[in-house]
């Protein structure tokens, strides 16, 4: 099993260059296509955890699904915020890549170097 994961969507070009920037330094990533296979709630807030973030830090804004759902609502608590992403996994920040109980957001790609 590979030391890291990423979660990765390869139609974004930070998720591109952080795959890059992990392969540049010699490390073959296990590639998780997470809109292709989506997260579980669990699975999100184990990243969270990870992460050392709250949930409203992991979502991207500018998606639809942000408006739709009403998720810039500042009442609303993680679990909804989880819930969310879950459901539509394009409102999750991207790439992620993880080793061991670590991880790091990609943007920019240059903060993987600290899993390194």
């Amino acid at each position: 099993m590979p030391e890291y994961t990423i979660y990765h969507n390869p139609r974004c070009s930070k998720s591109r260059q952080t795959l890059a920037l992990l392969e540049e330094n010699g490390v073959a990533p296990e590639i998780v296509l997470y809109l292709e296979t989506p997260l579980s709630a669990q699975q999100l807030k184990s990243l969270l955890s990870k992460l050392g973030i709250e949930a409203r830090a992991l979502l991207r804004k500018g998606e639809d699904a942000y408006k739709a759902e009403g998720l810039a609502d500042t009442s609303l608590a993680d679990e909804a915020l989880v819930a969310a992403m879950a459901a539509h996994p394009k409102l999750i920040e991207r790439p992620i890549v993880v080793k061991g109980d670590r991880a790091v957001l990609g943007r920019p790609p240059e903060n993987v170097l600290d899993l390194l």
